[in-house]
């Protein structure tokens, strides 16, 4: 186990993990450099002490609406569930009347004025058990829109530092989309938004749990969908990084990186990615842009 140097608490090791997962506590540094995907270019990146570029064009992404996809998903599913649950109404309404004369029977042998009442109440009471309700699953979609939503706010005053945002990508090819793609003077990175309950944490081995769930699986799809976003924009020397910002819970440390990529709670992203190292000049932002916009068309 090793030390964390501003901290007396244990860390994970990187060479406690197992194989194919690197986890540790980040810094500031730390997640510049790790974000920093484009920094294999050295003929692009300014020494340290230099000046920062100027940024002096404003690009604005107009491909998809945030949340749109996971809006539409949540409305089918839920327009399912309530087809079924009309298919059901006529047995419903036997039970709940059948309650309500029930109750009214057995309260008139003991309180005859308060029969009625008790045979309303009980009746209400039987249609509130038995009203429409959308399932967990439906409405973790629901959660996901909110999330969305919340990090397309957060990454929109972006704009006037020369990124670019564009929101909820198909894939080509595929039913999946990418949440969120930001290209500005630090890069390509693919976004996803979590909306999760609970907490996070990291266990003895490295791995990242949400609750129960094992986040191994998740943190994969992400960095897949990352790559097909590098795949979409074909570009030899842009590597599109991939980034989970979390909604409704804290990230150990603030931000740690597993399976390759980056979790960060969704309030520190704008931040994070003003200080990573300039590496694409206004013009190459602009030109990138206009390639996605041309490559990718919205999810919804």
């Amino acid at each position: 186990m090793a030390r964390h140097p501003d901290s007396d608490r244990i860390w994970p090791s990187c060479d406690d993990q197992q194989p194919g997962v690197s986890i540790r506590p980040l810094r500031q540094a730390d997640l510049a450099a790790l974000l920093a995907h484009l920094a294999h270019d050295q003929d692009h990146v300014p020494r340290s002490g230099g000046p920062a570029p100027v940024v002096a064009v404003r690009v604005r992404a107009s491909v998809g609406r945030p949340g749109a996809s996971a809006a539409a998903q949540y409305q089918r599913r839920r327009a399912t569930e309530l087809a079924i649950w009309a298919g059901s109404l006529p047995w419903r309404i036997l039970i709940l009347v059948a309650g309500g004369v029930a109750a009214w029977l057995a309260a008139a042998r003991v309180a005859p004025d308060l029969a009625a009442p008790t045979g309303v109440t009980v009746a209400a009471g039987v249609g509130w058990l038995l009203r429409f309700r959308s399932s967990p699953d439906t409405l973790a979609w629901r959660r996901g829109v909110a999330g969305e939503r919340r990090t397309a706010r957060l990454l929109a005053p972006l704009e006037r530092r020369g990124w670019a945002v564009l929101h909820d990508l198909a894939i080509p090819g595929s039913v999946a989309n990418i949440d969120h793609l930001v290209i500005g003077p630090g890069g390509v990175l693919a976004i996803d938004s979590k909306q999760y309950r609970g907490r996070l944490r990291v266990d003895r081995d490295g791995m990242v749990w949400h609750g129960r769930h094992l986040l191994v699986s998740a943190l994969r799809t992400t960095l897949w969908e990352a790559d097909q976003a590098d795949e979409v924009l074909s570009i030899a020397d842009v590597q599109v990084a991939a980034v989970v910002a979390v909604h409704g819970t804290s990230v150990p440390w603030g931000a740690l990186r597993a399976e390759g990529v980056t979790l960060v709670s969704a309030r520190r992203l704008p931040d994070l990615l003003c200080v990573l190292p300039p590496v694409l000049g206004p013009e190459r932002v602009a030109w990138l842009t206009d390639r996605a916009r041309v490559r990718f068309r919205a999810a919804a």
